[in-house]
């Protein structure tokens, strides 16, 4: 395989958003924070971020309001240093309200296949229990797990 770094192809671009899901699903802020420049700039919701100390601050406040948190992320579209990605993410609170969040993201990658802009659009659905549709072990989404086209999402 090519190597994951622009101008990104479909199989890279694909190989890159499994990679990201991974990552966010091992709920290591530390970690998660490697695959982006040390300067790299994000909005979250209503949030702007900028650099690594302030994604590795932002990822465990998230991570710690959103308990068993399991995400899955599709590629939508590509370019030579851009990927669009659709995602959802199911997580429950502290008092055991679930929840399924939708959103978009947008990435843009330096030379080096680090990212260097985030930008995400999320919204949050309260769902019951028995509406949940990810019930694998905390940590990476198995690769027999359906992806979002293959739920419904």
């Amino acid at each position: 395989m090519s190597s994951l770094v622009p101008p990104f192809t479909l199989e890279t671009a694909t190989r890159k958003v499994r990679l990201a899901e991974d990552g966010w699903n091992s709920r290591d802020p530390e970690r998660v924070s490697l695959v982006y420049t040390p300067e790299s700039r994000w909005r979250n919701r209503a949030e702007f971020i900028t650099g690594r100390v302030e994604i590795v601050a932002f990822l465990t406040r998230k991570w710690a309001k959103e308990l068993d948190y399991r995400l899955i992320k599709e590629i939508w579209a590509f370019t030579d240093n851009r990927i669009a990605v659709r995602f959802a993410y199911e997580w429950h609170d502290d008092s055991g309200n679930w929840f399924r969040s939708y959103g978009n993201e947008n990435w843009e990658f330096d030379a080096t296949g680090l990212m260097q802009r985030r930008f995400a659009c999320i919204n949050d659905l309260p769902i019951r229990e028995t509406e949940r549709k990810y019930h694998w072990p905390l940590g990476r989404r198995p690769d027999d797990h359906p992806g979002l086209t293959e739920l419904g999402l």
